[in-house]
């Protein structure tokens, strides 16, 4: 802990105070030198030339030049060193050997030639890991090139012996290899193969050796690192146990007869302490060999980069030995590492770390004097460098490439230039003037070694942003303050009073000067508490605050969007101005307003309407217009995306955006020119302004205030229950998509209202006054008044169209505050209203904040997540006066305060833009499209929960993506601005979203997935959530209860605690429900085991026989004779880790196995069956006992099961092994044994037949515990399988095709899931459903949220806390501590999945169409046109009709005859011929008018209803009806004539050649009359001389509205052609709103040309039943509408229907 905080202080606190140097004790002296050196050049150069030469141009370019010169050397010479070292090559001097004579190494040379199989290393071994020191003197063995600190496998701490694990390979080699000394050794130049061959009869193989045994030989020690031939040590390896153990048997001097043990392994090592070559001497094998050493030459073009860390530790990558030989064995593979591991011995514990971490820069020294590389000075000229790459980056930060070297030249000359002339007018002195030459030298050494981490770096490791962050920031502060200076000092310095603040003035500016110097004289500080962040996180939040507070725009997504945001928000001011300014240059009446300046009231509303409409990421524009017009560059991304809906739909979305933005702006510059040309705002001033601003408070408050709080959960956090409730608020279980409410409705078209119509007036009425002004008054100047009017009229009117949500707080302090309270400061009301909402912004900040802080620190409340907490805790008083003034600043500045170690100590960030996050952290799945074959078979790659699980966040994300802005504008989230965070809480599913953009009919959001199976903080933060209130009945410390429908004290107080709060409990999205049963207890019993393998052989041959490919099956002749053995009856097949009595149906005990007599005798009815289903009955196929399909199914069966043992690793008896075996399976991991290699002939009988049987059996099994005897029956079965091949995906999860099926909403998936937990599989099986879940809805505090993960950043990177049980993510349940923090991006937090920032589109929500009609485009616009034209010529026929029909019914004539059929006849043409059956004739009544479908189905709609001479009189009646009735009844044939009449051209009437011979039956005057005879007799009546009182007296408003209503529903009660025709005409004649029947009429009403009487009686009845249903829906609106009944029963009915 002590070492951590030194560090802490010595690279973090001294480092940033610096600017990056400090003294680092593990690095060389030589490093450190230079370090000091260059920072002193760097801080006493500049102090010295203040001091002693006068401030003159001479000298400011002799320092410039001098630092430029030192700065271009070391750039230049770090940039050639490390080309060096990518493109150069290690050289290493050839040792001088002495040729050897052939004969004197017969046996070593001999066995090297002719045996392939022992183990050589063609590669000298690599070195890594370890610090080095000299060895001492007293070695008498010379130590490997893996030997950490130059201890032999001699010396006394390697005389214990080494147990390795059994499961390292070679590969390890290069992890526990270090860097050792090398000597030469004269002495050692004795043959090997002489020492061999004197060894050879004496051979005796020793057990446990000890390398102590062997005498020690100080004679010729200094002797044996001298050294350049190669030697040989014999190491043995004896197992105990478990373990092997690896003991030094021999070394040059041991004796010849331990030489050639068995069981040994010689190792021969050069001069320089390579490994040259080894063998293994074992006992079955005679005598080991060895391969030839490979020559000098390739020594170096194999030699690899030799690195230095930080801690002076000489690694380098070493090539695996057993690369050059595939058949070296596993034992000599660990053999071979034990060598290296050996030669690695454990640190004694009595070394001080003194000794441990000094003088390495001798060992470096003496390692480099082996290697060097050659430097190119000029060409043919080099030089020498024994250097490596970490020991230079140890000394000098790396530039990449040429232009970042010369951008630091440039950045450390502008530093010097402005650096002195800043000190060369004066402004420090004394010491301040040794502080401000240290800050110049901070920032230019940071160019050269750099602070990492930095305070504000928001990545771990090195971060090359931050390296130029502290010089262009000096660079900036420097300029402002020459700017300022000189702007103090000029003559006539203009100056502008707002607000009564001298703007630019001599006095202002020179203030402003010197808090600047004194800002930059902090700036070590500053960069300590890490207030100054990278220099692209400070631009992107810099313009993202000017477009959002001055230009009205919304976040953005980053420093290019910025920039395109900006840039697009200054072009429109640009082109507004120059309209604005040649409108109000000169003065204009009241009685006029000049045209360009309507034309620039139109523009203004037209540019910011569509700049409000845009997102800020040009990404989204480039790409559709990359795919509109240049469709080719984008060809491969529209390949991938092909498979994937949800890209063309947003690109639909775009499209339909600006296709509405086109008519819209049009309309809107044509509205907003006219209406500005009409005077009418100068003219009603002032009574118009206060009328807009009543109007607007007042819509305001009850559209932002009252309807949320009546929504929310509870009210005013009083309130047990909203009371707006939802239909779904009561559900446990939701079916549905979440109704849409009356006051959604209404809370939709009064922002609608708030939006497009009372904000525009009123800023249109501002801008004219202001305008008008500004003509004749000038008060800061034309151009800055003009720039001051467009920039405010565009900000307010952006904000208004995107997010009105706190618009009328805004103006109603502004009008209360500068009309009534200080009017003599008001400038304008248009300018009083901007400053207002840029002033709130900050208020709204400020009140988070302090609802953050209070509630942390809350003493009542404080969850104490370490001993750190206690104690900080005692800090917070005094802390409180600090706090209060970092509040206010960081509100100012919109910079997150973030609790210290998550403390109640609080510090200020840096500024973050509304995004937060600098680094794109998007979460990549591994499944088997990104991961190689071997990994996918042998670990089973993406197998955890996590990886698995984001799937479901992922679709999530993709539903809110096509939901989000529809329900946000429906208030189903309360209100929103951007930067706001919510939880979605569920069962399952804990998700956090963050909103970042917000725009008008857009929002581009965030998401975050938290884990399924948190930790227990999560469940403790997650159960506070999802618990209520309502129960708590405790008032302080008793428990009185509470009023009804309130909550309790306790609870109301509890809920203003919080830094969170509960906005919707039932909102509804469209997901999948999971259902995971444990594959064990599903498998457990055998009999279970049974039924799985009875339909995994099911499947088999039911994808056999479905297969196209079957006959050429049968057919193959070369496949049917390697099935010949399957097609013998007594061919036995035995297989006993196979097949198994107690799982198999067909196996036979007395055998031992299954045959073909069994098998058939189990499955033969399901083959048959199978078979003659096939889709070609041309083609059947023999399918008895004897035919090929049974030797072929039998063989698939046979080979299924096999498989499924041979996975299960042949102990399918054990449910472990069954269940891996089944998981193979699963994910298609076939091993297929000889005897089933005919599979291979076609390897669709693998992928088509065996594979998909695995999984359809498990989906099978699944189903038979619901209906266990249901697929007994082989049609039940057989259709059961067709339909889940339809309707569910059943695969692995790591398969592609499983992430394409959930994000494309498949309505079922399954699949088996293997979860490895502490060590143990587990296997599950996992149901997916879709349909509808149900989410609690939570917002959080957006400051809160930003300074918890500023905090989590800033512990985690900086202060290097690497605990995983910190107190800043323990469980605090008042401001969810744990789930914020767990959702920072990784390696921060731990989020199962974060999205990339997508954009939600108003157009693709489904229910918002309804509300407002969808995107107006040219080809809606054209429809809609089209439609009320229709509609006009239809009601002025329909009037001339009725005014025709009116005059017949008065004169009592009823004319007959023509081409025109009566009631009767239509009766008989449309109901008799349809019940006989015959057919039926459609004929026009006019053969030569031109036939079109709409005037088919006007004709249909207006002929009579035949029920009325069809029902018997069950009603008596009196009166004017039984008067009426018989006139009733003769002119509704001839009404309907007189109105075809006008219109015969063009309208048909459908006869039949029966109906003109059949007469109408007697119609009788008496009886009763029921409700619907009663209705129509008296619409009849009426067109004649009734009038709506007469109605009102004979049946009064209730039974005339329920006669209405039982027309309006007769065709959806059964009736028949006639019958929907004629409750049609009589809903037309009703009056103005029932005119939408007609249209749906005439809509649904197209001719039918069917050949035959069945065809015509669907498609009509199919039509008729949907016209019916619309027009009894339209008929029910229309007895309440235009007549103003007020019936229950309709107002229900109605409801209902939608």
């Amino acid at each position: 802990m002590v070492s951590q905080v030194l560090q802490l202080l010595r690279q973090g606190v001294w480092a940033a105070l610096t600017g990056g140097w400090y003294h680092d004790p593990e690095q060389s002296k030589f490093t450190n030198s230079c370090h000091l050196y260059l920072w002193l050049f760097l801080l006493l150069l500049p102090l010295a030339l203040h001091l002693a030469c006068p401030p003159s141009a001479v000298t400011a370019l002799l320092y410039c030049s001098s630092v430029a010169v030192v700065f271009t050397t070391i750039k230049l010479v770090s940039y050639r060193l490390h080309l060096m070292f990518d493109e150069g090559e290690v050289v290493r001097p050839r040792p001088v050997r002495q040729r050897e004579e052939p004969a004197r190494d017969p046996e070593a040379r001999g066995p090297r030639a002719t045996d392939p199989k022992n183990l050589s290393s063609d590669r000298p071994a690599g070195t890594s890991g370890g610090k080095k020191e000299e060895a001492p003197a007293s070695l008498a063995t010379p130590p490997l090139r893996c030997s950490s600190r130059g201890h032999s496998p001699r010396s006394r701490h390697a005389s214990p012996q080494l147990k390795m694990p059994a499961q390292e390979t070679v590969d390890d080699l290069k992890d526990h290899c270090a860097q050792g000394e090398k000597e030469e050794d004269p002495e050692s130049e004795e043959p090997r193969g002489e020492d061999a061959k004197q060894g050879q009869p004496g051979a005796q193989p020793q057990g446990h050796t000890s390398a102590s045994q062997v005498p020690a030989q100080p004679a010729r020690t200094s002797a044996l690192f001298q050294g350049n031939r190669h030697r040989q040590i014999i190491y043995r390896v004896t197992s105990q146990q478990d373990s092997s153990v690896l003991q030094v048997i021999s070394g040059p001097e041991t004796s010849v007869q331990e030489e050639m043990s068995v069981d040994a392994m010689h190792v021969f090592i050069d001069g320089h302490g390579e490994v040259r070559s080894c063998y293994l001497k074992s006992g079955n094998q005679k005598e080991g060999s060895l391969q030839h050493p490979p020559s000098d030459s390739a020594c170096v073009s194999q030699a690899r980069e030799v690195q230095t860390s930080s801690s002076s530790t000489t690694t380098s990558e070493s090539p695996d030995p057993s690369s050059g030989d595939p058949a070296v064995s596993a034992l000599q593979q660990q053999l071979l590492l034990m060598v290296a591991r050996r030669t690695q011995p454990e640190t004694p514990r009595h070394v001080s770390p003194d000794l441990e971490n000094s003088s390495s820069s001798s060992a470096q020294g003496k390692f480099n004097r082996e290697q060097f590389y050659k430097f190119i000075i000029f060409p043919g000229k080099w030089i020498k460098v024994w250097y490596d790459r970490l020991t230079l980056l140890a000394l000098l930060d790396r530039t990449e490439d040429v232009k970042e070297n010369v951008l630091a030249i440039l950045l450390s000359t502008l530093v010097s230039l402005l650096g002195f002339l800043t000190l060369s007018r004066g402004f420090c002195r004394d010491l301040w003037v040794l502080l401000f030459c240290l800050v110049m030298a901070s920032c230019q050494y940071s160019l050269l070694k750099s602070v990492q981490p930095d305070p504000a770096s928001p990545i771990h490791g090195h971060n090359q942003i931050i390296t130029y962050s502290r010089p262009i920031y000096f660079c900036v502060l420097c300029g402002l303050i020459l700017l300022l200076d000189a702007g103090a000092k000029a003559r006539r310095p203009p100056s502008y009073a707002v607000y009564g603040l001298h703007l630019f003035s001599a006095d202002f500016l020179q203030s402003a000067r010197d808090h600047l110097i004194v800002f930059l004289c902090c700036f070590p500080a500053i960069s300590l508490l890490g207030l100054f962040p990278q220099i692209d996180t400070f631009c992107t939040f810099l313009l993202e605050q000017i477009d959002m507070l001055f230009f009205g725009g919304s976040a953005v997504s980053g420093i290019a969007s910025a920039i395109y945001s900006v840039g697009r928000s200054v072009s429109a001011a640009a082109l507004l101005h120059i309209f604005c300014f040649s409108a109000v240059k000169e003065p204009w009446s009241t009685q006029h307003i000049p045209a360009l300046f309507s034309a620039f009231c139109g523009l203004l509303v037209a540019l910011s309407y569509h700049l409000s409409r845009q997102s800020s990421d040009p990404t989204v524009l480039l790409s559709f217009i990359q795919c509109r017009f240049f469709p080719k560059s984008l060809h491969q991304n529209l390949e991938e995306s092909a498979s994937d809906p949800l890209p063309q739909k947003m690109k639909d979305s775009v499209k339909d955006v600006l296709r509405s933005d086109l008519i819209v702006c049009s309309v809107a510059a044509v509205l907003s020119f006219a209406v500005s040309a009409s005077t009418v705002f100068l003219s009603l001033r002032p009574f118009l302004s206060v009328a807009l601003f009543i109007l607007a408070g007042t819509v305001g408050l009850l559209t932002h205030q009252l309807l949320p709080q009546l929504r929310k959960h509870h009210p005013w956090m009083w309130l047990s229950h909203p009371l707006l409730k939802s239909r779904e608020y009561q559900q446990r279980e939701v079916r549905d998509v979440a109704h849409l409410m009356w006051f959604e409705r209404l809370y939709v078209w009064l922002q609608c209202f708030e939006k497009y119509i009372l904000y525009p007036a009123i800023i249109l009425n501002a801008l004219t006054i202001d305008a008008f002004s500004i003509s004749n008054y000038r008060r800061l100047g034309t151009h800055w008044d003009i720039f001051l009017m467009i920039v405010a009229g565009m900000k307010l009117l952006r904000t208004s169209f995107c997010n009105p949500v706190h618009q009328f707080l805004h103006l109603s302090f502004t009008v209360l505050f500068f009309h009534f309270d200080y009017k003599d400061i008001s400038e304008s009301f248009l300018l009083d209203f901007f400053m207002v909402s840029i002033v709130f912004s900050k208020l709204e900040d400020l009140l988070h904040k302090i609802q953050f802080v209070l509630t942390y620190v809350a003493p009542w409340q404080m969850a104490w997540g370490s001993s750190f907490h206690v104690f900080a805790q005692l800090f917070a008083i005094p802390h409180s006066a600090m706090l209060l003034f970092q509040t206010m600043a960081t509100s100012v500045f919109s910079t997150p305060l973030s609790p210290f170690l998550g403390s109640v100590i609080f510090i200020t960030s840096y500024v973050r833009p509304v995004k937060f996050w600098e680094k794109n952290y998007n979460t990549r799945r591994v499944d088997n499209s990104n991961t190689r074959l071997a990994v996918q078979i042998e670990r089973d790659p993406g197998g955890d929960d996590n990886n698995l699980n984001a799937i479901f966040y992922e679709h999530l994300t993709r539903t809110l993506q096509e939901s989000l802005c529809g329900d946000l504008l429906l208030g189903r989230w309360g209100n929103y601005s951007s930067g706001d965070c919510f939880i979605l809480a569920s069962d399952d599913l804990n998700a956090f979203v963050h909103l970042i953009e917000i725009g008008n009919g857009l929002v581009t959001f965030q998401l975050r997935g938290l884990e399924f199976r948190g930790t227990y903080c999560q469940q403790r933060e997650v159960e506070a959530i999802m618990e209520g209130d309502e129960d708590d009945r405790g008032c302080c410390c008793c428990k009185p209860g509470h009023l009804p429908h309130l909550l309790s004290c306790n609870a109301a107080f509890h809920l203003r605690w919080l830094t969170w709060e509960v906005t919707r409990t039932q909102y509804i999205l469209e997901g999948y429900s999971i259902i995971d049963n444990n594959a064990a207890t599903m498998l457990q019993v055998f009999d279970l085991r049974r039924i799985l393998i009875r339909y995994y052989i099911k499947s088999i041959i039911y994808y056999m026989a479905a297969s196209p490919k079957l006959p050429s099956w049968v057919e193959n002749e070369a496949l049917l004779k390697a099935l010949q053995p399957f097609a013998q009856w007594h061919h036995i097949e035995r297989d006993l880790a196979t097949l198994n009595v107690n799982v198999d149906d067909d196996y036979v005990p007395c055998l031992q196995g299954i045959t073909r007599a069994s098998y058939c005798n189990v499955y033969l009815e399901w083959i048959q069956y199978c078979a003659g289903k096939r889709q070609q009955p041309s083609k059947a196929l023999d399918s008895d006992e004897d035919s090929p399909l049974v030797t072929l199914s039998f063989a698939l069966c046979v080979l299924g099961r096999r498989a499924l043992g041979t996975a299960a690793h042949n102990m399918a008896l054990s449910l472990d092994a069954f269940l891996h075996g089944l998981h193979a399976l699963f994910k298609g991991d076939f091993r297929v044994t000889a005897r089933d290699e005919w599979v291979f002939a076609d390897m669709d009988l693998l992928h088509k037949v065996v594979a998909p049987a695995i999984r359809m059996s498990l989906k099978l099994h699944q189903d038979q515990f619901t209906c266990p005897d249901e697929y007994e029956d082989p049609a039940v079965l057989y259709q059961a399988i067709q339909s889940f091949e339809k309707k569910v995906v059943i695969c692995h999860e790591g398969d592609p095709a499983w992430r394409g099926a959930v994000l494309s909403n498949r309505e079922e998936l399954l699949t088996l899931r293997r979860v490895v937990d502490e060590g143990s599989d587990q296997y599950k099986v996992v149901m997916l459903h879709r349909g509808f879940l149900s989410f609690k809805v939570i917002k959080v505090n957006k400051e809160c949220v930003r300074g918890l993960w500023a905090g989590q950043q800033q512990e985690l990177i900086f202060l290097r806390n690497r605990n995983p049980e910190r107190g800043s993510i323990q469980n605090n349940r008042q401001v969810l501590r744990n789930l914020i923090n767990s959702s920072c991006d990784q390696p921060l937090g731990y989020p199962m999945y974060v999205s990339p920032l997508t954009t939600s589109y108003l157009g693709t929500h489904r229910q918002m169409k309804r509300v407002w009609g969808g995107p107006v485009t040219l080809d809606r616009l054209r429809a809609w046109l089209r439609a009320r034209w229709l509609s006009m010529r239809k009601n002025g026929s329909a009037g001339q009709h009725s005014r025709g029909n009116i005059e017949d019914v008065d004169g009592g004539g009823a004319p007959a005859g023509g081409s025109y059929a009566p009631s009767g006849d239509s009766k008989d043409s449309s109901a008799e011929h349809p019940h006989k059956g015959g057919p039926q004739h459609w004929t026009a009544s006019h053969e030569g008018a031109p036939r079109t479908g709409r005037r088919k189905g006007r004709s249909q709609s207006i002929q009579a209803h035949p029920a009325l001479s069809q029902r018997p009189s069950t009603l008596s009646s009196s009166g004017p009806i039984l008067e009426s009735r018989q006139a009733f009844l003769q002119t509704s044939t001839s009404v309907h004539e007189l109105a075809q009449r006008p219109s015969g051209s063009r309208l048909s009437l459908h006869t039949s050649d029966a109906s003109l011979h059949s007469q109408p039956p007697p119609v009788t005057t008496t009886g009763h009359l029921s409700v619907r005879e009663r209705a129509e007799a008296l619409i009849r009546s009426s067109l004649g001389s009734s009038t709506s009182s007469t109605l009102s007296f004979l049946f009064g408003k209730r039974s005339f509205s329920s006669a209405l209503v039982i027309s309006g529903l007769s065709a959806a009660e059964g009736g028949n052609t006639s019958d929907t025709q004629s409750s049609s005409s009589v809903n037309i004649l009703m009056g103005p709103s029932a005119r939408a029947a007609g249209q749906a009429t005439r809509h649904f009403s197209e001719p039918c040309d069917p050949t035959d009487a069945g065809e015509q009686g669907q498609l009509c009845d199919g039509r008729l039943a949907e016209a019916a249903e619309n027009r009894g829906l339209v008929c029910r609106r229309a007895s309440q509408e235009d007549m103003g009944l007020d019936d229950t029963a309709s107002q229900q009915s109605a409801s209902d229907e939608q």
